[in-house]
């Protein structure tokens, strides 16, 4: 196999459409909108987002990993700009995408998603629902939703006994093949905060223990991160992204995306992870050097 280039971003937090007013809105719904006035419209910034984007396309990936948050307070009219937005990244067979816990925001739109983004969230079988598996030359793109409607003031995530049951039928069958698996999932594999937490992490790690994957990609937290999970077959990297959109955080850091060079060798796959995104400045550029995972 040629090396195989894979981008990932996470949690672009498109911006509210113009007249959305908070007495349209309710419980849950009006904090999102209070919190998105107040301070979160002047972090995450569309213009941001663009130079970011064509930063990414420049790179030529032969694939792009979007781990959610597409939306805010999932508003029905948030879903068409979405849509239009991931339109202009690259098309469905060349994105794929799991929805974040404000994909899913609310009971009454969490149907949404999988509405608006069909063929993106689909598997190479274009059957609905996750997990969902996508050849890509060597590499196996496995997509699993941890987006489930919260109380008000909480942001977990939950997989399910379902998914965990066929995302582990999924891996088994798997296990045989020469592929690279990269996992994409919107929360973090571990996490300090109880309110923005996977809340079946424990049992998604211990499945991974047993049938590993050799990458999983996440977002939700807005910041870089890399933890190993150690598996009796070598430890699994696990690494997040800040949102794509964000500037002027003075708690988290700038907009940035991964980039990952996948190849095989004769002492196994090889994945070189680099960052590029805002430091100081409006411009783009290599955060760090890049390492082996």
């Amino acid at each position: 196999m040629t090396v195989f280039t894979l981008a990932h971003l996470s949690d672009p937090h498109l911006p509210l459409p113009p007249k959305t007013s908070l007495r349209h809105l309710a419980s849950k719904r009006a904090l999102g909108y209070l919190n998105w006035r107040r301070n979160r419209h002047l972090i995450h910034r569309r213009d941001i987002l663009d130079t970011l984007v064509a930063d990414l396309q420049a790179q030529q990936p032969d694939h792009i990993a979007v781990t959610g948050d597409l939306v805010n307070i999932a508003l029905v009219n948030e879903f068409a700009p979405a849509r239009q937005w991931l339109e202009s990244v690259g098309p469905a067979d060349r994105v794929s995408l799991v929805p974040g816990n404000h994909d899913a925001y609310v009971r009454s739109t969490a149907h949404r998603f999988a509405e608006t983004f069909p063929d993106y969230i689909s598997g190479d079988d274009a059957a609905p629902g996750f997990p969902y598996l996508r050849r890509r030359e060597a590499i196996a793109i496995i997509g699993v939703s941890s987006a489930v409607p919260t109380a008000p003031l909480r942001a977990t995530g939950w997989l399910g006994a379902p998914q965990r049951a066929a995302l582990e039928a999924l891996l088994q069958d798997l296990a045989g093949e020469r592929v690279f698996k990269v996992l994409l999932i919107h929360h973090p594999l571990q996490s300090r905060s109880r309110h923005k937490r996977l809340t079946d992490a424990a049992e998604l790690i211990a499945l991974l223990q047993r049938h590993p994957v050799d990458l999983v990609l996440h977002g939700h937290d807005h910041v870089h991160a890399t933890v190993r999970i150690d598996t009796p077959f070598g430890a699994i990297p696990v690494v997040g992204v800040p949102s794509a959109s964000a500037m002027n955080d003075h708690r988290r850091p700038s907009a940035a995306y991964n980039l990952f060079r996948i190849s095989e060798g004769n002492d196994g796959w090889r994945c070189e992870h680099r960052i590029r995104g805002f430091q100081a400045s409006e411009l783009i550029e290599d955060l760090r050097p890049p390492e082996w995972l």
